[in-house]
């Protein structure tokens, strides 16, 4: 089998998969990097603590374009597969590595396996969306993480050949957890458990609109306010900050990027998170952490109707509502049961496709 991961949350999606085939007899795993995310934190140990080996391969290929990542990957890949052939090419998730990578699997007559697969926001100017939709239309193999993503592919006549698997992403997230100094994290913020904000936004749609970017920035300053607020912020968001001349109000923390296991401490210790990503409602809603997600839309509505998850849409003024809602009500004293987010998604996903391959 090949594996095809490009982006950091590739590898947490897809590490307990390879983890689950690699401790079968017979049974042997190719891991290809794409290189279409450089990320500081798949070094340092990180890849090793996901229970996964350093990828065989990496092709480099770097920023660029939508249409220039594709490219690249699919003629990376298609040079791979067709000097090293495999039997199943595994992918995770939504970016341009993964649909690139299915799409020339598929041209070579070869099977391909989609951890995280039939989820759908409906919004077709989401890059992510257009995706998942293609990946799942020549995937072979369509691993999902909920009920509601079985019942998207079925409105779109996919029945076979569709498991539900739960999440595996959860798997990644418990362990890293677990093996992570959490007081330490919080110590280094200079933060106390519950009691702080997390914030992340990085989509296009709001970072690049000045107007909108500065209304979110000052309802962020006034929850910072009463308690910490923390940003961790990309270089892009921070250039469109200083452009706009958006002043960073007190007590709001800008801060660089974090390495995986640091996150998701600060995660598992806020009291709130903001988001406008697709993961972070996954892990939040896992841990008990109350969410809220700054978008019209969500691909995960079973973190809503099961989780910690609330869709507040884009109105800076109902951020502000549901935020201070938020902070009013005590916290979640337990996480909520979402069915198959267990830790134990990796080995079902081997199992279905191993007996994919058996059939």
């Amino acid at each position: 089998m090949l594996a095809v991961v490009g982006a950091r949350p590739n590898f947490v999606k897809m590490a307990p998969v390879t983890e689950a085939l690699a401790a079968r007899d017979g049974v042997a795993v190719r891991l290809l990097h794409t290189g279409q995310h450089y990320d500081t934190a798949l070094s340092g140990g990180f890849i090793e603590r996901l229970g996964m080996p350093d990828p065989d391969a990496n092709l480099g290929v770097g920023s660029g374009s939508h249409a220039e990542q594709t490219a690249a990957v699919m003629e990376g890949v298609e040079a791979e597969l067709q000097s090293d052939p495999a039997d199943l090419v595994l992918v995770a998730g939504d970016v341009n590595s993964t649909m690139a990578t299915a799409l020339a699997a598929a041209k070579l007559n070869i099977a391909v396996a989609h951890v995280e697969s039939g989820l759908r926001s409906g919004d077709w100017t989401m890059p992510e969306e257009v995706n998942r939709v293609v990946t799942d239309r020549v995937s072979d193999l369509l691993l999902c993480t909920s009920a509601d993503a079985v019942e998207n592919l079925a409105g779109e006549g996919i029945t076979e050949v569709v498991a539900l698997v739960g999440n595996t992403m959860i798997d990644s997230l418990f362990r890293i957890l677990e093996g992570t100094d959490r007081a330490a994290v919080l110590a280094a913020q200079a933060v106390e458990p519950a009691g702080y904000v997390l914030v992340t936004l990085h989509r296009p749609a709001l970072v690049d609109d000045p107007d909108r970017l500065g209304e979110v920035v000052e309802v962020l300053g006034e929850l910072a306010a009463s308690l910490p607020v923390i940003f961790p912020a990309h270089p892009r968001t921070v250039a469109r900050l200083v452009d706009a001349g958006i002043p960073v109000p007190a007590g709001l923390r800008l801060a660089d990027p974090l390495d995986y296991a640091e996150f998701i401490a600060l995660e598992a210790g806020a009291r709130l998170v903001i988001t406008d990503s697709g993961g972070l409602q996954e892990e939040t809603s896992a841990m008990g952490v109350p969410c809220l997600t700054y978008r019209d839309n969500t691909e995960r509505p079973v973190t809503v109707e099961l989780g910690t998850n609330t869709l507040v849409g884009v109105d800076p003024e109902a951020l502000r509502a549901a935020a201070r809602e938020a902070l009013a009500e005590p916290p979640p004293t337990d996480p909520p049961q979402i069915p198959l987010w267990d830790g134990h998604a990796g080995p079902r996903a081997a199992e279905a496709a191993l007996s994919f391959l058996a059939r």
